[in-house]
C-alpha cells in the first residue's frame, strides 16, 4: 500500500509504499444509502451530530437561492464550503431540500460517530485504511486507480469528480454536480463501486500523519482526527487530487458535511448481511 507517486500529497504520508497484511474481511460493495440510513433512524430514533448541532457544511454551488442568500458563514480558508443551518442527512442542501428523490445516492452530513452507531446497528464496522486501499484497489498493484493508471480510459469515466475550474465552474462532463448513485460507474476488479470520487468514506483509525503505526479505536481521544478515504465529487487535480486509491485525509470525529459518507466491513465469523 502507499504511493511514491510524485502527485501524492507529502503532507499527508501517503507513503513510502510499503508491505501490509490484512485479515480476511468482506466488504459491502456499496456505500451506505439514504435508504438504509433512513431505516436505521426510523427504528432507533438516532439523532446525527449535525442535528445536535443544528447546522452542517453545503458546498455553495448547490444551494438554492434562498438558502444562499441567506447564509452568511463560510471558512476563511474553504469558502466554497456554507455553515447551512438546518443541513442534514434528509435536508442535504438545507430546509426544503429532500432525500426523497436521491434514496440509492450515499448518505451525507454523517460524522465518523454516526457512522459507528449505524454500524453497531447493522452488527457491521468500518474498513481499517489498509483494508480501505486493499479493497479499493480491486486486485491491481500500485495502480493509481481503482480501474488502472488512466483517470479516463478510452475517454470513459469511471468516478464523479469536478470538470472544469473548482470552485466556480462544473461541466458535469460525468454527468453530477453533487453525488451519484451509489452503483454509478463500473466496479473494480472487487466487485466494489464508487472507491474514487462521489463522497469521502470514514475510516475506524486515527489519522496517524507520521505513519508510527496502528492505532486501535480504544486509543482514541474524542477529539484526534479520524482517517477518510476516496475523495469525492468536489476533488479536482487542481485543488485535492485525493481520488486516487493511496490518498487519505481526515476529519474530526464529530465533523459532517455534504460529501462525507462511509462504507461497511464485516469479518468472515459475522453474522450481519452484506450490501
Amino acid at each position: 500500500m502507499g504511493t511514491d507517486d510524485p502527485e501524492s500529497n507529502p503532507y499527508d504520508s501517503e507513503g513510502p509504499v510499503r508491505e501490509v497484511e490484512v485479515n480476511s474481511f468482506y466488504v459491502d460493495k456499496y456505500a451506505v444509502t439514504n435508504r438504509q440510513f433512513k431505516e436505521f433512524v426510523e427504528e432507533t430514533n438516532y439523532q446525527t451530530d449535525a442535528e445536535k448541532y443544528g447546522w452542517s457544511f453545503v458546498f455553495h454551488l448547490l444551494l438554492s437561492k434562498e438558502i444562499a442568500a441567506r447564509v452568511t458563514q463560510a471558512p476563511v480558508a474553504t469558502p466554497w464550503w456554507r455553515v447551512v443551518e438546518g443541513a442534514t442527512w434528509k435536508h442535504p442542501e438545507g430546509p426544503g431540500s429532500s432525500i426523497e428523490d436521491r434514496m440509492n445516492h450515499p448518505v451525507v452530513h454523517v460524522s465518523w460517530n454516526d457512522a459507528l452507531a449505524y454500524c453497531s446497528w447493522s452488527g457491521k464496522r468500518l474498513l481499517t485504511e489498509e483494508e480501505w486501499e486493499f479493497a479499493a484497489r480491486g486486485g491491481l498493484l500500485q495502480q493509481k486507480y481503482p480501474w488502472g493508471n488512466e483517470l479516463y480510459p478510452d475517454g470513459e469515466h469511471y468516478c464523479n469528480i469536478w470538470q472544469g475550474e473548482f470552485p466556480v465552474t462544473n461541466t458535469e462532463a460525468d454527468g453530477y454536480v453533487g453525488t451519484a448513485p451509489v452503483h454509478t460507474f463500473p466496479p473494480n476488479g472487487f466487485g466494489l463501486y464508487n472507491m474514487a470520487g462521489n463522497v469521502w468514506e470514514w475510516c475506524s483509525n486515527l489519522f496517524d500523519s507520521q505513519r508510527t503505526g496502528n492505532t486501535t479505536v480504544s486509543e482514541f481521544t474524542p477529539e484526534r482526527p479520524k482517517a477518510m478515504r476516496g475523495g469525492s465529487y468536489l476533488c479536482h487535480k487542481s485543488y485535492c487530487n485525493r481520488y486516487r486509491v493511496a490518498a487519505r485525509s481526515s476529519n474530526t470525529p464529530d465533523s459532517s458535511s455534504g460529501n462525507i459518507g462511509f462504507r461497511c466491513a464485516l469479518d468472515p465469523h459475522d453474522n450481519a448481511s452484506l450490501d
